[in-house]
C-alpha cells in the first residue's frame, strides 16, 4: 500500500493492463518495464536513504533536546560554585563575633567570594575546622570555590589584626583614653557617643532598680572586657556599640537578668556589685565572698544590725571613681583623706547608704558570675593577707582586727592599720 502511494500514474498496474488491452507491443512493453524498473529500484533507494536521513534527525533532535534538558536539570541539582579560577581581585570581609556558617556565608556571597551560600555550608560540614574560624576582618579573593574561602579563613595571614585587649576592671574614662591612643578618635568623640547608652545598644529595662534609688543612665559597666577587632571605619559610636553588644550577648548566655531575679534585684544592681568585686578582689577566687559582702552590708538586717545600722558599704574604691568622674586621677586608699571619704556631697563616699548609683568600673565574665551566683555567707569584712592578693573574709570585727594583724605581719598593711 505504501509503495502505491509513489507510484506515478503511468505505472499503475490497472493503466498498464489498459494499455495492453489497446494493442501495445509486449516486447516495447517488456523493455519500458524494465527500464521503469530499474527507475524505480533509484528511486527507491532515494526514499529510503530519505527517510533513514529524516529518523537519525529526528532522534538526533530528541537527544539534543534531552541534553539540554538534563543540562538545565543538572544547574538546579548540582550546588552553584566557583572553581577558583584566576581572579586576583582582593576584598575586606568581616567576620562578626558569634557568626556561624550561614552568617559567613552571607557575608562572603555578600562580596561575591563565593557564588552561593550553599556551596559554603556544604563545604563548611565537610571541613571539621571550620568551626576554628574567628571573628575579625580578613582580606580575601573574590570568586573564588567555598573550600577555598574556608581554608583562607583558617589562614591567620589573611586576618588583618587590629586588635585591642580591653581589661577587666577599666572605667569608661580609662577605655576612652585607650581607643582614642589606638583608633587615632578623640576621648571627646567618646564621652559624646556615651552620653545616650540606650542609642548603644543598652536596653532601657537595664537600669532599673529595686531599691528605690533614681535612676542614671550611665554607659559604665556595658563596655564588656575583651579583645576587640573594630573595622578600618570604625567611629566612637560604632566601637562602643560593639562593646555593648558583647556584654548584652555575654549576659543573655548567662542568664544574667533571671539570676539576678532570684536575688531579689535588678540585674542592673546585681552589675554594680560585679564591679565592685572586681575593684576589690584580689583574685578571682575571692569575687564571689566580696560580691557577698557587698550584699551583707546593703541587704542583710542581722549584718545590718551588727555594723550599726549604716547599711554602707565604705569601700575606698567608690570614692576613687567619683575622682574620676571629676576629671582627676584615683589615688592609693592611704593617700584619701578623711573628708574625701566622706564627703556628705558625694554619693560616691564610703559612708553613703546602699549601692552607688553606678558600677564604678566594667567588670569581666568572671566578675558578672560571681555577683549573679554569689555563695552563701555571713562575712561583713575582708582584708587582704598575702602578696598573691588572697583575702581573709570574717562575720565579726574581732576576727577582722586579727586579720589585720595577719596583714601587718606579712608585710601587707603598716601598723597604722591596726584596730
Amino acid at each position: 500500500m505504501t509503495d502505491e502511494l509513489f507510484l506515478s500514474f503511468e505505472e499503475h498496474p490497472e493503466r498498464g493492463q489498459q494499455r495492453r488491452r489497446h494493442g501495445v507491443d509486449n516486447n516495447r512493453g517488456r523493455n519500458t518495464n524494465n527500464k521503469k524498473k530499474k527507475k524505480k529500484k533509484k528511486r527507491g533507494r532515494g526514499r529510503s536513504f530519505l527517510a533513514l536521513f529524516l529518523t537519525l534527525f529526528l532522534l538526533g533532535g530528541l537527544a539534543g533536546g534531552a541534553y539540554l534538558g538534563y543540562d538545565k536539570i543538572k544547574n538546579f541539582l548540582v550546588t552553584p560554585d566557583y572553581t577558583s579560577a584566576a581572579s586576583s581581585a582582593e576584598v575586606e570581609v568581616e567576620i562578626k563575633q558569634g557568626s556561624l556558617g550561614l552568617d559567613m556565608a552571607k557575608a562572603l556571597k555578600n562580596k561575591d567570594v563565593i557564588k552561593s551560600e550553599q556551596a559554603f555550608i556544604e563545604a563548611w560540614e565537610s571541613n571539621p575546622d571550620a568551626k576554628k574560624i574567628q571573628p575579625g576582618l580578613y582580606k580575601l579573593r573574590v570568586q573564588i570555590s567555598a573550600a577555598d574561602a574556608i581554608t583562607m579563613l583558617l589562614d591567620t595571614k589573611n586576618r588583618m589584626v587590629n586588635g585591642i585587649l580591653i581589661a577587666e576592671g577599666l572605667s569608661t574614662f580609662k577605655i576612652y583614653k585607650l581607643l582614642s591612643e589606638k583608633l587615632g578618635i578623640p576621648e571627646a568623640d567618646f564621652k559624646a557617643a556615651a552620653k545616650d547608652p540606650i542609642a548603644l545598644g543598652v536596653p532601657a529595662w537595664w537600669f532599673k532598680r529595686e531599691d528605690g534609688k533614681k535612676e542614671s543612665r550611665s554607659i559604665e559597666g556595658f563596655l564588656f572586657p575583651d579583645t576587640y577587632e573594630f573595622p578600618k571605619n570604625v567611629t566612637a559610636k560604632s566601637a562602643l556599640a560593639m562593646m555593648v553588644e558583647r556584654f548584652i550577648k555575654v549576659t543573655g548566655d548567662m542568664g544574667y537578668a533571671d539570676k539576678a531575679a532570684e536575688l531579689n534585684i535588678s540585674p542592673y544592681q546585681a552589675l554594680i556589685v560585679a564591679s565592685l568585686a572586681q575593684a576589690e578582689a584580689g583574685n578571682a577566687e575571692d569575687l564571689g565572698k566580696v560580691a557577698r559582702v557587698s550584699y551583707n552590708r546593703v541587704f542583710s538586717e542581722k549584718a545590718i544590725a551588727q555594723i550599726g545600722s549604716c547599711r554602707c558599704l565604705q569601700f575606698d574604691v567608690t570614692v576613687n571613681y567619683s575622682r574620676e568622674l571629676a576629671g582627676k586621677d584615683p589615688k592609693p586608699s592611704k593617700g584619701l583623706t578623711t573628708a574625701e571619704m566622706t564627703d556628705p556631697k558625694n554619693p560616691y563616699n564610703r559612708n553613703a547608704s546602699g549601692l552607688p548609683p553606678t558600677p564604678i568600673n566594667n567588670p569581666g565574665k568572671k566578675a558578672l558570675e560571681a555577683a549573679a551566683n554569689a555563695p552563701k555567707g555571713d562575712w561583713l569584712y575582708f582584708v587582704a593577707i598575702d602578696d598573691k592578693g588572697h583575702s581573709a573574709f570574717s562575720a565579726t570585727k574581732t576576727q577582722f582586727c586579727k586579720d589585720i594583724e595577719k596583714a601587718i605581719t606579712a608585710g601587707i598593711l603598716t601598723s597604722e592599720s591596726r584596730c
